[in-house]
């Protein structure tokens, strides 16, 4: 399932609502039909993200090929990636 326009703004939004603990399993609950992984944004290697915000950046997963792989075309992406940015202090 590809994302649908305006999709990402509000995966956006539903990460930066701290309302739940799990937030992996509240983002598969509201957007079923993607997948969601969570990280710490410099475990992300490679790719640039989709959409940029001051805690978190998210990265689109592309599943069409043999291996996944980041892309920035909402029309193949099968999944999000919240990579979590932290400041160092």
């Amino acid at each position: 399932m590809a994302l649908q326009p305006g999709q990402l703004d509000l995966i956006a939004a539903a990460v930066d609502d701290p309302a739940a603990p799990d937030l992996a399993a509240r983002l598969r609950a509201q957007f079923p039909g993607l997948s969601f992984t969570v990280c710490a944004d410099d475990d992300i290697i490679g790719g640039r993200p989709a959409l940029e915000r001051e805690r978190f950046n998210l990265y689109l997963v592309d599943g069409s090929s043999h291996c996944m792989s980041l892309t920035r075309d909402a029309d193949v992406a099968c999944g999000v990636v919240v990579a979590e940015v932290t400041t160092e202090e």
